[in-house]
């Protein structure tokens, strides 16, 4: 039986022996912000498909990591029901930028599965688009019997990559699961039942899809399919379900022995194995490519699944800390594909166990919510919106929900979940409309037309006689930019370098006797074209004028300072804090650069300090940059670092600080590390979950920052009248102490003000039986002295119940003692929360001392008269 790597490296040799180019995975975590994740094989072609980019081949096949959990493509809520949702999965595909069509594209795949894997033809079944009377032609060349060859309409045959973009018909693949070919009928083609299902499908990119609507032809139609590979290795390992096959199973029988538990599919256990055994796959792969669980976006994406993951493992009956223990698993079984989850497996362990914890904590919290939502429940029914804030705010499951409300012996309006649940799809829908990569400008596209521009800019800042090749206005071509226009102008070569890997364009003067043109910007709308960005300041530019390039130099050095010190930054933090870290954004300018990294915690003070001194270092030592171009796959082979998001070719430009730092880099750098002067980091923060950010200066502006600070301590010295600037710290120690004294000081008098004031109040006390109960308003007091208050009240008082309220703007907190004596009767966590209940809020505590908030201060004396009846009923 071939396994599921055999399949894998079976497919891709397939069509390496057809002249395809083996590409890697492109990371789950995508190259822009038009996808949460990577979710089809065809992402990372995606500029080529659009002409934006070319490459140097024009076939490629690979086994993409894909995750479907969020935005347009989201399978998340039926991971676990179905034999074959996930969220996680490997999308193996053969791809034709202009080369081949529909004819090699259908001959490929009926060579692959009916010779390579052998699949028997009397189980397959094959559709096409419904007027897409070529591809059933082709599907009758290669041999498929013309009742096998269905058609169907744009819901099922139709793909496109966005609402306007690249578009075409498709032609699927669907294979016969069952166990009698009696029931092998078309009506179950894209029909009811989970035994007929698809296992591959042919993308033909033969149209380009405007905004109204209308088709125009592609001039190089493409192909870009997708199969599945775990429901290829389903079908080729004989399984009813992916989760059958060996790429998913020995998963879930670590989760089964973990619980205790055997694995039955028709069972509420068994979709909580596959749950956790899909989950556990999304989370390994996610965090291995710089997704850590957050808050927002694709981030608190990853923090559901693995929530959700964390509570199947409660309902399973494991009660400790384990989804680390099914990653773990997850890397040992996947690494020899995807050696990147062994490099990360000590970060993925450490961040699923963080989150584990973490969720703990808020599940806890959840269940308060819950509470609250249970005594709003009307007619025993628990509202849908409640249901849904609690599975929005807390990642709760809808069925952890029904559960705890029906021990509780309520139910949960689930048609008013799903409803609020279709609400929020539908906003998540529109919000990723026209996410996809819009087509270049056509104006771009004529200005490169096969000619690359030439960039002399490593070595060149001023350059005379360059030829313009166009100008371009408001994305049209046009024959003349005049004084006081602004628009664009591409030349055969330059010196200026075009915003890219994280470098600002360049700036500076285009101009000749009868014209000066001032560059605000270059960029690179293409691959391969530069494009400046200019203003019109005299005369006039046309196509075929001759210009002198020149650089702003002191803004490109300032500059370079800048870059070159980030690749020290990036090596530095990588020595200090390990080698999980990776460069997650960058921005080179000429006053400073921003840096951010994959990390998991806030950097602290020491580490700080060891990463500028390493840094310094490296510029102290004056090394000589070494600048050279070679082969992508030997570059990285010598230990060069390559940058999620940045794409290379096969020759690549390799940037090294020798003994130090080595990196893929296209950008401009100095000739030696002592010409960056001096390096200061001036903050480091938190921009997302896992990821930090780091400011930094250097050269003048280090310096200039050196120079303020050194201010800053000589006008405190001279302040407090100091005989050196090293005694300020004991200086703050000693104000920082009268400051304590103080306080402590003012809050003593503030308390005897309020046992005054109290004093007065007793006059109000009522009695309930043999309990006394009195309840007030104080002010001006924090925690400690409204705690202190009700003591002193208690030990006036003897049997009593004491309640006390505090106003702060809108707000209101309250604090309930109840005397030792009596907390066999009356809780103080009780009263509490009747009490906040009218004020808008909750809490909570011991039986002899409670603390709740609340949001309307406006009802406080409507709480404090409430208090002895709330007592009274207590008492009963």
């Amino acid at each position: 039986m071939l396994t599921g790597h055999d399949i894998r490296h079976r497919f891709l040799d397939y069509f390496a022996r057809h002249g395809h180019r083996i590409v890697k995975s492109s990371p789950v975590l995508p190259p822009d912000d038009t996808l949460l994740f990577t979710n089809a094989g065809m992402n990372q072609f995606k500029d080529v498909f659009t002409g934006r980019e070319t490459r140097d081949y024009t076939r490629a096949a690979s086994s993409q990591k894909c995750i479907r959990a969020g935005g347009k493509h989201n399978d998340l809520e039926e991971v676990g029901k179905t034999a074959r949702h996930h969220t996680f999965f490997e999308m193996l595909g053969n791809f034709s930028f202009g080369d081949y069509f529909k004819e090699e594209a259908i001959a490929f795949a009926w060579e692959l599965l009916l010779r390579e894997f052998e699949l028997p033809l009397e189980r397959l079944w094959f559709t096409v688009y419904e007027d897409d009377d070529e591809a059933f032609a082709l599907w009758k060349k290669v041999g498929a019997p013309a009742d096998r060859i269905l058609r169907f309409g744009k819901k099922e045959n139709f793909w496109q990559m966005g609402e306007t973009g690249p578009c075409g018909p498709c032609s699927e693949i669907h294979y016969f699961l069952g166990d009698d070919l009696a029931d092998n009928r078309p009506e179950y083609v894209n029909g009811p039942g989970d035994t007929t299902v698809e296992i591959w499908n042919l993308v033909f990119m033969q149209f380009e899809r405007f905004a109204d609507g209308t088709l125009k032809p592609l001039p190089k139609p493409s192909v870009d399919t997708g199969a599945g590979l775990e429901r290829l290795a389903s079908v080729l390992q004989g399984k009813k379900t992916n989760y059958d096959t060996d790429l998913i199973l020995p998963i879930i029988e670590q989760i089964a022995a973990r619980a205790g538990k055997p694995y039955h599919y028709d069972s509420p256990d068994g979709i909580s194995m596959r749950v956790i055994a899909d989950h556990a796959r999304a989370t390994a792969f996610s965090i291995a490519d710089g997704i850590y669980p957050g808050n927002t976006g694709r981030n608190y994406v990853l923090r559901k699944i693995m929530r959700r993951a964390i509570w199947h493992g409660r309902r399973l009956g494991i009660d400790n800390l384990f989804l680390h223990d099914i990653t773990a698993f997850v890397v040992a079984h996947m690494a020899t594909a995807f050696p990147e989850l062994q490099t990360q497996a000590e970060v993925i362990a450490r961040v699923v166990t963080t989150e584990e914890k973490l969720f703990s904590t808020t599940l806890a919290a959840g269940r308060k919510r819950l509470d609250e939502a249970f005594r709003r429940a009307e007619q025993g029914v628990v509202s849908g919106a409640d249901a849904f804030d609690l599975y929005q705010t807390y990642g709760l499951p809808l069925d952890l929900i029904a559960y705890i409300a029906e021990q509780r012996g309520l139910r949960v309006d689930e048609a008013g979940f799903e409803a609020a649940l279709a609400e929020e799809r539908i906003r998540a829908r529109e919000s990723w409309k026209g996410g996809a990569a819009k087509a270049v400008a056509p104006a771009y596209q004529a200005a490169l037309d096969g000619r690359p521009t030439v960039f002399r800019g490593y070595d060149h800042l001023s350059l005379p006689d360059l030829r313009v090749r166009a100008v371009i206005r408001q994305g049209e071509l046009v024959e003349v930019l005049r004084a006081g226009e602004t628009g664009e102008v591409v030349l055969d070569e330059t010196p200026f370098y075009a915003e890219s890997g994280g470098q600002v364009g360049d700036t500076g003067l285009l101009e000749n006797e009868a014209a000066t043109l001032r560059v605000t910007d270059t960029v690179a709308p293409v691959t391969g074209l530069i494009v400046h960005r200019v203003e019109v300041l005299r005369g006039e530019v046309r196509a075929n004028d001759q210009v002198t390039a020149t650089v702003d130099a002191d803004r490109r050095r300032r500059t370079m300072l800048n870059h070159s010190a980030t690749h020290l930054l990036h090596a530095a933090l990588r020595e200090v804090l390990g080698a999980h870290v990776r460069q997650a954004g960058s921005e080179v300018a000429p006053d400073k650069l921003r840096f951010d990294f994959t990390h998991y915690a806030a950097l602290s003070a020491d580490e700080i300090a060891e990463i500028e001194r390493l840094v310094n270092a490296q510029i102290r030592r004056n090394a000589q940059l070494a600048k050279r171009e070679m082969a992508l796959d030997t570059a990285v082979a010598a230990g060069a670092i390559a940058l999620f998001g940045e794409k290379y070719g096969d020759v690549v430009r390799v940037v090294e600080v020798p003994g130090f730092s080595m990196e893929l880099c296209g950008g401009t750098h100095v000739t030696a590390t002592g010409d960056i002067g001096l390096f200061k980091i001036i903050s480091e923060s938190s921009i997302a979950a896992g990821v930090r950010r780091i400011v930094a200066v250097t050269g003048e502006a280090a310096f200039e920052r050196f120079q303020a600070d050194e201010a800053i301590l000589s006008n405190l010295t001279a302040t407090f009248r100091l005989g050196d600037t090293s005694d300020i710290p004991a200086q703050v120690e000693k104000l920082q102490t009268s400051l304590r004294q103080a306080e402590r000081e003012i809050e003593a008098l503030r308390l005897k003000l309020a046992q005054q004031r109290a004093e007065a109040a007793l006059a109000e006390v009522r009695t309930i039986g043999d309990v006394r109960v009195l309840a007030l308003e104080a002010a001006d007091l924090d925690k400690s002295g409204v705690r202190q208050l009700a003591e002193y009240l208690v030990g006036k008082l003897g049997p009593a119940v004491v309640v006390i309220g505090i106003r702060s703007g809108e707000k209101v907190s309250l604090a309930v003692r109840v005397a030792d004596a009596l907390t066999n009767r009356l809780k103080a966590g009780h009263i509490v929360r009747e009490l906040a209940a009218i004020v808008g809020g909750g809490g909570g505590g011991r039986a002899d001392y409670a603390e709740a908030g609340g949001k309307d201060a406006a009802r406080l004396p409507e709480a404090l008269q409430a208090t002895p009846a709330i007592v009274e009923r207590f008492l009963g």
